[in-house]
Parts: C-alpha cells; structure tokens; sequence
C-alpha cells in the first residue's frame, strides 16, 4: 500500500490504529520511526490504555521466550522432541527486546525497571515418563544458541534451591526434575503499552481518543477506509478517512474484522476462553518463590492454560500468582458482551466453527470441568506445584478474556489455533491481529511483519531497512544458527535494560 497517494476524500489520517493495546502501541511506535511524517489516530473503547489482554493481570504469559513453556517443545512419536516452536519464539522475543534497548537508549522508553526484569524461568515435572522427555528436551535444546545456559536437574536438594515452594513438603520418593534458565524475564505489558503510548502522543501528528467505540469499516472508492466511530459518553457519531487501518483490538478484533467485508476475512471465527487466577496474598510465601515455574498442560487444555508457579512484578509490588485456570463466557472482551460469540457468527463461518467444535470435544470436555471446580479442587492443583500451600493464603482473581482463532482447513472444514493470526487485504490496506498466544511477547516481531506485508514498496527502501537494523540490530538475520550474533545481542539488550548483565 502507498502512503503518499493522493487521496479521493478528505484525509484525517494516515494511520488508523483501533485499540491501546500493545499490538497498536508498537505499530504506531515503529511506523513513526520509519517515517516521522505519516499522521496517526489512536482510538480506544474503554477509558484507559491497556486495560484488556496487555494488562499485567489479564496477561496469561510475561515474558514467553520459550526458556520453560512444554506446549511448545511436543515430544513426537519416535521419542525425539521438536524445539522449533521454541527457536522462533524465543527468537521473536529476542527482538522485542532489542527494539525496546534501542527505545531507552533514545530516550523513548523510562527507567526499564518499571517495565521489566530479571527472573529465572524454569520448567518442572514428575513422574519417570515426564522426566525422560525433560531430559530429552534439554539436551536438544542445548543445540540452539538461544538456549545457551539452560541447567538440567534430577537433583531434590538442588531442586530445592532453584524453587523452594516446590519441594518443600514434597514425597521424596517421587522423580523429579527441572530446567533452568537464569536469563529469563519478567515483564509488565501494561506499564510498557502504557509508556510506549505516552512516547507516541508527544509526536507531531498523532491523535489518540479514549472512549471511542468503533461502529463500522467500510471501503471507499479510491484509496481511503471509511471508519465510524461513535463517542460513548456522548453518544455522538462521526466518521474518519484513513489510508491504512490496524485492528489490534484484542478479543475485538474478529467482529471489527468482519465488519470490514474483506474476502480474507472470510472463514475466521472465534472460540472465547476465559481465565482466572489464584493470587497469594501472604507475604512471607511471595518471598520465598523468585521464579516463573511452568509444568505440563492438561491433555486438551489451551496453550493459555499451562499451569505455572509464577512470580511477577506488578505497580511496584512482588505478586506471586497460580493458573490461569480456565472457563467459558461468551464475552469476545473481558469487559465486552455476553452476545459477542453469537454475534460473530456468520454464513463463511459457520462450516468452520462446527468442524472446529467437533474435533475438539476434549477442550471442551476440559472447559467443562473447568467451570465446575470447587475452591478445593483449585487448591489440589495448586499443591501439585506447592504441596504446602494453605488455602487462607489464596484467593481467586480474574484474568483476562482470550479468543482463539478457528479458520477454514479444506482437509478438515475448520481448524482450531492457537496461535496468533494476521489477517491482510490483499492490498494490504488493512491488517488484523488474531488469537491469543504468544502474542504481547512476540509482537515486535509480529508488527515488523506487517509493516514488510502493508508497506512492502517502503519497507524495501534503503532509508527504511536502515532504520529497522538501528531498532532491532538483528533485524533479518537468524538468531538460530548464528550463537555470536545472539550473544552479542542478547549482551547488549541485557545492559541496557538493567537485566543482570546475563540477558
């Protein structure tokens, strides 16, 4: 798409972003940085910036580098185990990490403590079957330079000083083993979309409205999207012209897609999880836990519900949370409506969504059983990664709303994913942002795709390739296969970010 035609309407921006989130907050960060002159309007339904699936407790992953998450290393039939889920997230998560070092280093990101921080990820498991795939797992993973560094125990007395929570009060008996990760992270997106959204209001030629809910997309002749927005506390309606138009409005993003009529929007759907939280509210137990602790996912549960022990850095405070665990609502948003999914619901969809639903009865069998735990049966779950752990130190919190992407397959009707998926006009006018995991850690890496997608006649252009190796040095080059380009990165990224000099 051409930025600089001559447009047939008037013009109220270049760059339409719908949602502040941290999907949006990126995009407008680095397309202002390729081309300080392009004008961008912001809008958002709600009354703050990420309040939805960038808020730090709506956020099911913090910091998803592939260091401790099993979903992404499946063992295969012959025994081996397939890490290249894992090399490209962590290499996607490498690059967010380097646009925001080139971001403090500008002066356009604050203090990183406020944003991120340094924490060991680690993976747990039991039993002798989930002990022999660890061991598996690292040993392969030790073959990828992005896991340099990655320990490997069986060991309880060592185990016990890399998690003591975990192994206190624990049998024994019971195998056991770990991998750690000393270079992990933790970060809050919703302090950094916070941040990076306050960087980008201070730039000429960029209007941002909170309040603003999004009524319908419509082409026009020429060369401009018409987009109607109507003011929520006001009631008013008013339309805008754009050349471009980014829809990173979360679980909203599939209506908003739909409502566009673009062929490549045909076939998607949405199936809406959501989420909730064991949050510890005893501080001498949050004290003794420094770590992001991931074990196996239940069989048919989705990626956003892998149990994990997990420590984080909340407005300033140290949270110690357990989950998420997972339920249903037919809410696409955590503050959306209850007729969202039946409101999603279309002629080019609906073939997908029946096949998608009948071949995934174990999610929804484990849904089911979700929604139906007792308070004691959350706390068995949680003494399976805290044997110790009393009820009175715990209550339930809210987490976020998740809609997994379901898409037309012509072998099987309709596929569920659960992944993340941009969905593009063939001139690529307009772009969407589907789907739940790994999302806000990979979306550095997630929106310079769409930026070479939806601008590739300005993207090849010497000025902007420039500037894309100043943001993100490793900028087209392959972390994966090149161990002194990732450690000369990752060294640098850790020193400006303040990350323990390790990563």
């Amino acid at each position: 798409m051409n930025l600089k035609t001559p447009p047939v309407q008037p013009l109220t921006a270049d760059v339409v972003l719908i949602g502040a989130g941290i999907m949006s907050a990126t995009l407008g960060v680095l397309l202002k940085k390729l081309d300080p002159s392009l004008t961008i309007a912001v809008y958002e339904r709600l009354d703050a910036v990420a309040a939805e699936s960038s808020d730090a407790w709506n956020n099911a992953g913090t910091g998803h580098s592939a260091f401790c998450e099993l979903n992404y290393t499946p063992q295969l039939p012959d025994g081996s185990v397939d890490i290249s889920k894992a090399d490209k997230i962590a290499e996607q998560f490498e690059l967010s990490k380097q646009l925001w070092a080139s971001l403090v280093e500008a002066g356009d990101l604050p203090e990183p403590g406020s944003f991120i921080h340094s924490i060991p990820h680690m993976s747990f498991v039991w039993g002798a079957a989930n002990v022999a795939y660890l061991r598996t797992r690292y040993e392969t993973m030790l073959g990828s330079p992005l896991f340099a560094g990655m320990e490997f125990s069986t060991d309880p007395a060592r185990l016990a000083q890399w998690m003591p929570l975990v192994m206190s009060g624990r049998d024994p008996a019971q195998p056991v083993a770990a991998t750690r990760m000393a270079i992990g992270t933790d970060v809050n997106f919703g302090a950094l979309t916070r941040a990076l959204f306050a960087q980008l209001r201070q730039q000429p030629g960029v209007a941002f409205e909170l309040g603003q809910e999004i009524e319908d997309l419509k082409r026009q002749e020429g060369n401009l999207w018409r987009v109607k927005i109507r003011d929520r506390a006001t009631g008013d309606s008013r339309k805008v012209y754009t050349r471009f138009v980014f829809i990173g409005a979360g679980g909203g993003s599939l209506t908003l897609l739909e409502k566009s009529d673009i062929p490549e929007a045909n076939g998607f759907g949405g199936f809406p999880v959501s989420g909730q939280w064991l949050k510890c509210t005893q501080p001498e137990v949050i004290a003794r836990h420094n770590a992001k602790v991931y074990g196996k996912a239940a069989v048919g549960s989705p990626p956003m519900s892998v149990p994990h022990l997990d420590t984080r850095q909340i407005d300033g405070r140290q949270e110690l949370l357990f989950g998420p665990y997972a339920g249903f609502s037919t809410k696409f948003l955590k503050s959306g409506s209850y007729t969202d999914l039946f409101r999603s619901i279309e002629l080019g969809n609906i073939r997908p969504l029946l096949y998608a639903g009948a071949r995934n009865i174990p999610l929804t069998k484990y849904l089911i059983g979700q929604v139906m735990q007792t308070p004691e049966q959350r706390i068995a779950a949680l003494r399976e990664y805290y044997p110790e752990a009393r009820p009175q130190d715990w209550e339930l919190e809210m987490a976020g709303q998740r809609v997994q992407v379901i898409k037309k397959d012509k072998k099987q009707g309709g596929v569920l994913e659960f992944g993340t998926e941009v969905v593009t006009a063939a001139d690529g006018s307009i772009a969407a942002l589907l789907g739940a995991s790994p999302g806000a850690s990979t979306a550095v890496s997630i929106m310079l795709d769409l930026v070479q997608r939806c601008f590739p006649e300005h993207a090849a252009t010497p000025e902007w390739q420039a500037t894309f190796r100043r943001l993100v040095p490793s900028f087209g080059q392959h972390l994966a296969d090149n161990p002194a380009l990732t450690a000369s990165v990752r060294a640098h990224s850790a020193n400006v970010l303040g990350l323990n000099g390790v990563g």
